[in-house]
């Protein structure tokens, strides 16, 4: 029944100590979960200590009431420090929130031509394709070939010309188009 007892408590710990974490990417140990036998040691102010033994760094942590945290753990042997571990956890979160913002998804929007299309229709599949790409993203234009047609592969180079042409004031393609099976292919990206 005890034994029942300090596992359930156990567990509660484990539950806490992820819940804590589940913001991040990194999962830190924490005072008694790091299981090295020597650690190098690293103190409040930044400073390196050295190599000691985890019970002296453990106490050297409570002393100052703070925690030791496991910051590298594949060093040899294992980098921790002394912090406040819900203060670094909070400045970890907040740093990939940051990164988060300022990072730009591009997506790849498709738009489908075939050998038959007239002007008036490329011209306005184009301006679709201006506007995805005013917005930042990549155009993946496809034209399809059905039955005798991939004899004149020729012909949907031009169609596929007369398109990257409708587009040149926004986009550029990236290379020149190339056969995918049944299909060719040409991918425009946004002007610098």
């Amino acid at each position: 029944m005890i034994l029942r007892i300090i596992f359930a408590g156990l567990f509660f710990l484990e539950v806490i100590a992820i819940a804590t974490q589940k913001g991040t990417k990194h999962f830190y140990r924490v005072n008694d979960r790091i299981t090295a036998p020597e650690v190098r040691l690293i103190g409040v102010e930044g400073n390196a200590v050295g190599i000691v033994p985890l019970k002296e760094a453990l106490q050297a942590a409570r002393d100052e009431g703070l925690d030791l945290v496991e910051i590298s753990p594949n060093a040899n042997p294992p980098v921790c420090k002394i912090i406040d571990y819900g203060k670094f956890m909070f400045e970890i979160t907040k740093r990939e929130k940051e990164a988060k913002k300022k990072q730009k998804i591009v997506e790849v929007k498709e738009v489908w031509l075939k050998m038959g299309i007239d002007d008036h229709d490329i011209s306005f599949k184009a301006r679709n394709a201006c506007r995805f790409l005013k917005d930042g993203n990549k155009v993946k234009v496809s034209l399809s070939f059905r039955g005798r047609e991939m004899t004149r592969t020729y012909l949907g180079e031009e169609v596929l010309q007369r398109f990257i042409d409708a587009c040149k004031e926004c986009g550029e393609a990236e290379k020149a188009p190339k056969m995918e099976g049944r299909h060719m292919v040409v991918i425009l990206e946004p002007l610098k």
